[in-house]
């Protein structure tokens, strides 16, 4: 039977030759997640260098998943793998799945019926059969990589399932280990396909984030790019409801401003906005108001700033961490932190291996060493660190 499917995905991708479903999603990857790095690299000090090798670094939001390929490799295409991850003092990294991409996406409407790019990736990548037809197969293949990898290499690779993992990694890590934490997430609620019992499923293969929304309404309700604009669904108030009493990090980052507020209201929520940029400092419909980013801080949640230029206006680590100080500026010293979308089918001025040029566009925007430290990681591990599941139940 697969054997079946696998010659329809031919026909499905244009009558594809095996040469083309092997190199075409490589070629995808670079074209649609470029660095804009100059050849030479963006200059760093030695005093950065220094206070970058000393930080707890994480980072909210990264779609690698997606592209099929083992990220306890180095390449040479894209924004990160785990070697690169390790090279930039990466602590902990949420990967995320994604598996529905509207065609003609854009950041103002997208109708939940247009046809979808990732199901023609995934044949042109030759994934398992069962996810091609099925959103929740596709984030669960996904899962199933990452776990394959750290199976593979447990010494550099290591998911983060409670707040007791994430301990013991930071203190291995404080002791001298160079080991990636890996926080599993979902880019939008629909992999649930309307299903509660898959809320179960997928914390079970270790999803421990969820966003709600991404390019489209789903079955939880209205996404910022949406048609309807809709809040929560009553489905998708059941599904806020078990997040937050599974200790499951609620993510924002692509929901209508009424399920912002809709989320907000439902009791013992404390939602982050994973990848994003500030409205004020940039002027973007990718980019929610101040006035819900605020409230987002306010309910203790986190605000993760992106490194692509629709959100931050510019191609440079400097524009980052202009960003970064708009954020501060916004909601506090607090609750901001790094949501770099890298691999997600967008433009960073560094790859994982070069992050330190952020730590220096920080130092020369003026941050201090203590605020550079918070929002280079270490809000990010203070909000896991309350959030995630006691291992103890």
């Amino acid at each position: 039977m697969w054997k079946k499917l696998a010659a329809g995905a031919a026909v499905l991708v244009g009558g594809a030759s095996t040469a083309f479903l092997i190199f075409a999603p490589p070629y995808a990857e670079r074209m649609m997640n470029p660095v804009t790095m100059p050849p030479d690299g963006w200059p760093v000090s030695d005093e950065a260098r220094a206070l970058h090798q000393s930080l707890t670094i994480g980072d909210l939001h990264s779609d690698a998943l997606l592209w099929d390929r083992d990220l306890l490799r180095q390449v040479d295409r894209g924004h990160s793998d785990v070697p690169r991850l390790l090279q930039g003092n990466m602590a902990v990294q949420v990967f995320t799945t994604v598996t529905k991409s509207p065609r003609g996406q854009n950041y103002d409407h997208n109708s939940t019926d247009a046809g979808d790019n990732i199901t023609p990736l995934f044949m042109g990548q030759l994934r398992p059969p069962r996810s091609w037809f099925s959103l929740r197969e596709r984030a669960l293949v996904q899962a199933e990589a990452l776990a394959d990898a750290a199976a593979r290499s447990p010494d550099s690779l290591r998911i983060i399932r409670t707040r007791q993992d994430l301990q013991k990694l930071l203190a291995d890590r404080a002791a001298g280990q160079q080991v990636l934490g890996a926080l599993l997430g979902s880019e939008g609620g629909h992999p649930l396909e309307g299903d509660m019992a898959n809320l179960r499923v997928m914390h079970e293969a270790g999803f421990r984030l969820m966003g709600l929304t991404h390019f489209f309404d789903n079955e939880l309700g209205g996404s910022l790019h949406g048609q309807d604009a809709a809040g929560l669904s009553d489905f998708g108030r059941q599904v806020v409801q078990q997040m937050v009493s599974q200790g499951m990090v609620i993510d924002l980052a692509h929901a209508s401003p009424a399920m912002v507020r809709d989320v907000l209201a439902v009791p013992g929520t404390r939602p982050i906005v994973s990848h994003t940029g500030i409205a004020s400092h940039c002027p973007s419909p990718r980019n929610l108001s101040d006035a819900l980013v605020a409230q987002v801080a306010q309910a203790g949640g986190l605000i993760g700033i992106g490194f692509w230029s629709d959100v931050v206006c510019g191609k440079t680590p400097a524009d980052v961490a202009g960003a970064i100080a708009a954020a501060i500026t916004l909601v506090g010293e607090d609750h901001v932190a790094l949501g770099s979308d890298w691999d997600g089918s967008v433009d960073s001025p560094f790859d994982a291996a070069h992050l330190a040029a952020l730590t220096q566009a920080l130092i020369d925007q003026g941050l201090t060493s203590d605020q550079i430290a918070k929002v280079m990681g270490g809000n990010m591990m203070t909000y896991l660190g309350q959030v995630l599941p006691d291992a103890n139940g």
